[in-house]
């Protein structure tokens, strides 16, 4: 079978460097191609030859290597898959790549890539916890590199505490919806932290009807909608996206509900309750025509007609009232021009939802773009994401979710 999608495997020097190869047999099983980088320390915990025999490819592990550098240069070897994943990324591996440090091949492959990447990362609880390493994974955060794990529990130092590396089936289902892939090893019943719980996420723009052909809109992707969907979902939520018009596709384990106008997705989102959640991202058209017309509307000489508009329904507001059917946590969407803070307080206010997560659509790279940077407004305060994909941040999105359902509600 030809993958479809690949990934770069960065194996650091660690104990948990033996969980990489269980990490290479699941993506191969679920139609991921992996090629392989396997640093110095590495190779004192797991050998080539494993790693060779389990990936069907060779295995790279000198930046100086002529014969390497010959039929795949480390420039072609960091750019030639579609995500690089590191597991498990030590102290070392982080330093080095919050640095910008590159001398050697796994180093040098993390700085010249232009492909999104995934740290796993695995240290002693205490090198976890210390500042350095905390600047360091900020530092990647706000470079875009996302994480998976660490997860809390004993150690094989015989200390405890977060600096696990997250298991294989944890970090490939990371990497399925990275990839657009569904799992195909996961189990068919749904797990993990929103198991059992039901979730709405609106996404995309709406589009308001003025003729056959005409129609006001705004410039929403969808994608920081679609890959909350996706989070949650992997969480084990059962999700229902209502999306306007995108190009995207739908994320695997969410059950999509396709509609173009305000009303229309008002409509779809009434008909999905009860949930537990809802996460309203979409970029709803704020007016409408008051009537369209059924024929295309012909230029005239002079100045053009006038195109009477009405308000859309407020779905935000109407989710977040009191009632049977409100859901437990509602989070509203603000995508802002100027003064953030104050319009997105004033909306968190005014609209009754529990959270606010406004973001600068000024910014280079969020309006349609694949990066964002977001304020997350509640009774709590006020909380800022460092800079990252909109995959980062729906995962991170679908993480305080989660622990926001399992303790406060």
């Amino acid at each position: 079978m030809v993958a479809s999608k690949s990934v770069l495997l960065i194996v650091g020097g660690g104990v948990a460097a033996y969980k990489a190869l269980e990490l290479v047999r699941r993506l191969r099983k679920g139609g991921v191609g992996v090629r392989c980088i396997l640093t110095k320390a590495g190779a004192e915990f797991v050998t080539p030859l494993s790693l060779a025999a389990l990936s069907g490819e060779k295995v790279h592990q000198d930046l100086f290597s002529l014969t390497d550098e010959v039929e795949m240069g480390h420039i072609q070897l960091s750019r030639s898959a579609d995500l690089v994943v590191v597991a498990p990324a030590t102290a070392g591996l982080m330093a080095k790549a919050a640095a910008g440090a590159a001398d050697d091949l796994a180093s040098t492959a993390l700085l010249a890539t232009d492909k999104p990447v995934l740290m796993a990362p695995a240290m002693n609880v205490r090198m976890w916890l210390h500042p350095a390493t905390r600047r360091n994974r900020d530092q990647l955060a706000a470079d875009g590199v996302c994480f998976v794990g660490p997860e809390e529990g004993d150690m094989a130092c015989g200390e405890f505490g977060p600096g696990r590396m997250a298991e294989p089936e944890t970090i490939a289902s990371r990497v399925f919806a990275a990839l657009g892939l569904a799992d195909s090893l996961a189990p068919p019943a749904r797990s993990g932290p929103l198991s059992g719980r039901r979730a709405l996420v609106t996404a995309g723009p709406t589009l308001e009807p003025i003729d056959p052909v005409r129609f006001l809109s705004n410039r929403s992707s969808g994608r920081q909608g679609y890959a909350i969907a996706g989070a949650l979902a992997a969480l084990g939520a059962e999700v229902t996206l209502v999306s306007g018009p995108t190009a995207l596709e739908t994320p695997p384990g969410a059950s999509r509900v396709p509609v173009e106008t305000a009303e229309e997705m008002l409509a779809a989102c009434v008909l999905a309750l009860p949930v537990d959640v809802a996460v309203l991202v979409a970029a709803v058209a704020d007016w409408r025509p008051a009537s369209a017309s059924p024929i295309k509307l012909k230029k005239a000489a002079g100045a053009p007609d006038v195109i009477p508009i009405v308000e859309n329904p407020d779905i935000l507001a109407t989710l977040s009232r009191p009632g049977p059917t409100r859901p437990k946590l509602v989070v509203g969407f603000a995508a802002e021009t100027h003064h953030l803070e104050a319009n997105a307080l004033a909306k968190l206010a005014s609209k009754g939802c529990d959270w606010i997560v406004a973001n600068d659509v000024t910014e280079d790279g969020v309006m349609g773009g694949d990066a964002n940077t977001v304020r997350i407004f509640s009774a709590a305060g006020v909380e800022t994401l460092p800079r990252a994909p909109k995959t980062c941040v729906g995962q991170d999105l679908a993480d305080r979710i989660a622990a926001a359902l399992g303790e406060a509600y």
